[in-house]
């Protein structure tokens, strides 16, 4: 049975038209870009690339309503190496509805319905070359794919929805790896991805009005470079525009700690209603749990959020702190573990970073269940800072330089069932006091 179901898949494949077929040699030295043009313009539906190096110049567009559904595919070992400014792929869809099956032109389910690329890399070969670029599509999936040495490696702009990103490598590009670029798109996963050393980020999201993204099981790492301006791993800007409805999860978010304002998440939720109503807003409804954090300025920046619960993580290493949350309110701090490991003093970086949990300006937030170790050289393990009605309860501070909880100017919060402790030897103790409330 095996052998027949192999077979039916190796007979389905080779019936799909190949670049070879239209003149694409893919030798990395001939123009290639007319011939796989004519490949995707002959609506034959997909388009299989086999071993080699296709060389163009200007973007391939897949024009879906008038080619029908379409696909690029290949095992893997295609590489499409774009010398020219633009998308090396262009998808371009009229999908102008929601998500709602009753919203959705026929059209689009009879001819541009899920657009597909799988099993290539891409590689940029000009300083504006993209990897992908998607407008108007309904379904995209990409996945098994590779983009390099681009610019943005996923550009998603104006109007998208249901995206599905998995199992796909984005690396060492100059801008970013997910690009969320204002655009009006709701339902994304990205999961099972390695996004790594993009210098402008690796997802990131501008304005726009972006709902319902799940960031699973990825490893994002050092998605910033010194030099460049402050972004992170994670970075979501409400700026001009609205996100909410966002989990993170399973992830391992990490480095580098050289690049000024680097983060491993940070929310930035003063948005707007819309673009026809610029009142503003706090944006928010975020749900980060069960993943691995480290080697970042801060691990975790929350500004002006309305909604979030961070729950079951690990901290270490963050240089000025572990969690920053300005201007928020609503947000659920639950168990975490925020602990400096000797395993770590291989780095040497033993002493450099500080940890710790500042709260400044927010309302009606919790803290509860939190193991808060070996915070040093702040004023204090944890800070809540001109906060109204928090609740700070059954924390584990210990070994920490400083006040273990200062609460500075805050009204009706309350402190309880905290065990705030200082083991070390005499000679390395510079703890203050245990809780503190100042005026």
């Amino acid at each position: 049975m095996h052998f027949i179901v192999a077979a039916l898949l190796s007979a389905s494949f080779a019936a799909l038209p190949t670049p070879a077929d239209f003149g694409a040699v893919g030798d990395g030295q001939s123009d290639d870009t007319a011939a796989i043009q004519r490949a995707i313009d002959a609506g034959q539906g997909g388009v299989q690339f086999s071993a080699g190096t296709y060389r163009i110049t200007r973007s391939l567009r897949i024009e879906l309503d008038r080619v029908g559904f379409s696909s690029l595919t290949g095992d893997g070992t295609a590489i499409i190496r774009m010398e020219g400014a633009g998308p090396a792929i262009q998808l371009i869809g009229t999908h102008g509805g929601t998500a709602d099956p009753d919203s959705v032109e026929p059209r689009v389910w009879q001819r541009q319905r899920m657009p597909v690329i799988r099993g290539i890399a891409i590689e940029g070969g000009h300083e504006q070359a993209d990897g992908i670029k998607a407008t108007g599509t309904m379904q995209l999936t990409i996945t098994e794919t590779h983009v390099r040495r681009c610019r943005h490696a996923i550009h998603l702009t104006d109007r998208n929805r249901n995206f599905t990103l998995s199992n796909c490598h984005l690396y060492e590009n100059r801008g970013c790896g997910v690009f969320y670029d204002r655009v009006n798109l709701h339902q994304s996963n990205i999961v099972g991805c390695h996004i790594s050393y993009n210098a402008g980020g690796g997802i990131v999201v501008r304005g726009g009005e972006v709902r319902n993204i799940q960031i699973g099981t990825c490893d994002l790492e050092s998605n910033m470079a010194s030099g460049q301006p402050a972004t992170a791993n994670v970075l979501i800007d409400c700026t001009d525009g609205s996100t909410d409805e966002v989990a993170i999860t399973g992830c391992t978010l990490q480095h580098n700690s050289k690049s000024v304002g680097s983060a491993n998440i940070r929310f930035l939720g003063a948005g707007i209603t819309r673009r026809q109503d610029p009142t503003p807003t706090q944006e928010g409804h975020v749900t980060i749990t069960g993943n691995v954090m480290s080697d970042v300025m801060v691990n975790v920046h929350l500004q002006n959020v309305r909604g979030a619960t961070i729950t079951g993580n690990t901290f270490w290493e963050g240089f000025e702190h572990d969690l920053l949350i300005e201007a928020s309110q609503a947000i659920v701090i639950g168990p975490n573990d925020l602990d400096r490991n000797p395993r770590y003093v291989v780095n040497g970086n033993w002493s450099r970073d500080r940890g710790g949990i500042v709260l400044r300006n927010c309302a009606d937030c919790k803290l509860s269940g939190l193991l808060v170790k070996s915070v040093w050289q702040q004023p204090a393990a944890v800070m809540l800072e001109g906060c109204r009605r928090c609740t700070v309860r059954d924390l584990s501070v210990l070994d920490c330089d400083g006040i273990g909880i200062l609460l500075r100017k805050c009204t009706a919060c309350q402190v309880s069932d905290c065990l705030v402790q200082d083991d070390r030897p005499a000679e390395e103790r510079r703890s203050a006091a245990p809780i503190v409330e100042e005026p």
